[in-house]
């Protein structure tokens, strides 16, 4: 009787998960990541849903690992160990998944990460955890960032892309080149033995027999000369064609660092619950590939609509823009991969989109519209944190 319920509790917090995974692939992941390019009719909205998926697949599978253990055991402190129990995990999944869905069908971008992140501290305080205080700040210092930084690289590098002084056969390559160093020093799963994560550099130098630290240097240097040496002679032949390829390129980049980021969302209430049992010989990859299905799923039924009201609602955007747009939020997605901090893509891709569109004048960006969003976005916090603490407290004196 103990090992049956114990299963049907697993198979209901599962489903409660997947369900997650489907309203973050529907919305966060699978909507932003290419709304910029759609922006630009360098892709049609269709397409997009439809690479976005599988892109978010590849990225939860090779990238999700550290997001994942952030909020399955770093968002609140229990002194005896271990994670949320199972009905704590249902109760946080399912608040943060339905205030997400909501956002969906309203049209309005519900930040992810801040209803997650809201959803599982509440339930852990609830059964008694304690703030972790420490994790918190990191976390709400990323989040205030993120509107200033992001906003002021893409609102730099579209004024940079239209001002005279600078010519687009130059400036586009070295904007490739440099996310060909931030490729070379991206960790995947899949490059390192175990759960392990390695670059491609650390791979390199390390199959290679030579010291790391020089090797991982040439590596870097190598890669950054190849993408930018494409891309130059890409915007040589055709400089129209060769802004729309590296356009795509970086939606797709950025739909991988998405899926490596969000997957973390939707699994990381779950992962303590499969630490023990017959469920404990599950590798964390085979995890990973589970919550990205369900991204890609969510990406397939439900993100068109968003990106729709992305790519048009809140700025009007021309492909220098859409790549000023794509670039800080690529490198503000891998940094919070690296650092496990579970991240709105919605509000790294909203600030950049409106702070590209900022560099063609402030009328194009809709006003009513972003404070509308802001709003959202704070309220989801403490709505969602409020929910589970007394969905869970409720569910606890019944029970």
């Amino acid at each position: 009787m103990v090992a049956t319920s114990t299963i049907a509790t697993l198979v209901v917090a599962s489903a409660a998960s997947l369900f997650m995974a489907w309203a973050i692939g529907a919305g966060s992941s699978g909507s932003t990541p290419f709304a910029p390019a759609v922006g630009a009719n360098a892709i049609s909205v269709m397409r997009a849903g439809f690479f976005v998926g599988i892109l978010g697949l590849a990225g939860a599978v090779l990238q999700g690992a550290n997001v994942t253990e952030a909020v399955g055991s770093e968002l609140v402190l229990f002194p005896s160990g271990g994670g949320l129990s199972a009905i704590a995990a249902i109760v946080a999944l399912l608040t943060a998944a339905v205030l997400v869905a909501v956002g969906i069908f309203t049209g309005y971008p519900i930040a992810t990460a801040f209803t997650v992140t809201g959803a599982v501290v509440g339930v852990g305080l609830a059964i008694g955890g304690q703030p972790a205080t420490a994790k918190y700040i990191e976390i709400v210092s990323l989040w205030v960032l993120t509107p200033f930084v992001g906003g002021g690289i893409a609102f730099g590098t579209a004024w940079s892309l239209r001002h005279e002084a600078t010519t687009e056969e130059r400036l586009v390559p070295l904007l490739g080149g440099l996310v060909g160093v931030i490729l070379a020093n991206i960790e995947f799963v899949l490059l390192a033995p175990g759960s392990e994560q390695a670059s491609v550099a650390r791979a390199v130098a390390r199959a290679a027999g030579t010291p790391v630290l020089p090797s991982m240097a040439v590596v870097t240097l190598l890669a950054g000369v190849i993408a930018g040496g494409l891309l130059y002679l890409d915007i040589r032949a055709d400089a129209a064609a060769g802004q729309r390829h590296f356009l795509l390129v970086m939606g797709g980049l950025v739909a991988f660092s998405a899926g490596g980021s969000q997957v973390g969302l939707a699994l990381g209430p779950l992962v303590p619950l499969l630490g023990e049992g017959p469920t404990a010989a599950i590798p964390i990859t085979g995890v990973l590939l589970f919550g990205g299905l369900g991204l890609l799923i969510g990406s397939w039924t439900g993100a068109p609509r968003m990106i729709k009201a992305l790519a048009q609602d809140y700025s009007s955007l021309g492909p220098r823009r859409s790549i000023g747009a794509l670039i800080p939020s690529f490198i503000i997605a891998q940094a919070a991969v690296f650092f496990g901090i579970p991240v709105s893509f919605n509000e790294i891709i909203v600030s950049a989109i409106v702070g590209s569109g900022a560099a063609a004048g402030g009328g194009e960006v809709s006003r009513e519209k972003m404070g509308k969003t802001v709003l959202a976005w704070v309220g989801s916090l403490a709505l969602a944190f409020g929910l589970s603490y007394g969905l869970f407290w409720i569910i606890d004196a019944v029970l």
